[in-house]
């Protein structure tokens, strides 16, 4: 068995801090999980939500996220990327 990492991102020349080129209503975020650490996440809204979040800035997502709605954390593993 051979375990490969790699540092290479992919897709290739893409800006990660701008998910909303690549994807509908989605910001960029960074937590600071301890000193020292911080994580980048984005964050996306549900179809449903896509015509009350065009053109919103950070803190109208930040608020989304207050809702009784749930939020679904995923975890893609990708390294290198996100």
């Amino acid at each position: 068995m051979a375990v490969i990492f790699s540092s290479v991102a992919f897709p290739f020349f893409v800006d990660f801090r701008q998910p909303e080129l690549l994807l509908n209503n989605t910001i960029n975020l960074y937590l600071t999980t301890e000193p020292g650490v911080m994580v980048g996440i984005w964050h996306t809204v549900p179809d449903s939500r896509g015509a009350e979040a065009r053109g919103k800035d950070q803190e109208w997502y930040e608020e989304a996220l207050g809702n009784d709605h749930p939020v679904i954390i995923y975890l893609h593993g990708n390294g290198g990327t996100r």
